[in-house]
Parts: structure tokens; sequence; C-alpha cells
């Protein structure tokens, strides 16, 4: 485990290992979740990133017209 320590304008460092080992880049936006006295960073995808992921969700729908 590394250790940060808060600025006087409360930012932190992420280390550069974990910076590496996730892949993270200079402008990406992260959620910030609080669980109790610990805070999580998630990064948040982008929207080419999330229709990436749907692509092809929903297409049977489509195709099933009379289900509605």
């Amino acid at each position: 485990m590394e250790t940060v320590t808060v600025s006087p304008k409360f930012q932190v460092v992420i280390p550069a290992a974990v910076r590496r080992a996730m892949g993270l880049q200079p402008g990406m936006r992260m959620a910030v979740r609080q669980h109790g006295k610990a805070i999580e960073l998630v990064p948040v995808p982008t929207l080419d990133e999330l229709k990436a992921e749907l692509k092809g969700c929903g297409s049977a729908i489509a195709d099933e017209p009379e289900r509605f």
C-alpha cells in the first residue's frame, strides 16, 4: 500500500505505479465514493466506451415490434 499527502487544496497525486496499472490519463473523469472512512476513486467511462459496451444490446427488441 502506498500513501499520499493531501495538499492545502485537498488534492492528492495518484502514485505512478497505480496510474500505469489502471491506464489512467490526464483529464480522465473519476467518480468519488465515500465508504465510511475510506475514499474510492472509480474511472468514469467515456460515451464512446459506453457505446462499445452496449453495442448489440437491444437489437433483438427492434426485431420484435409485436411485443410492444
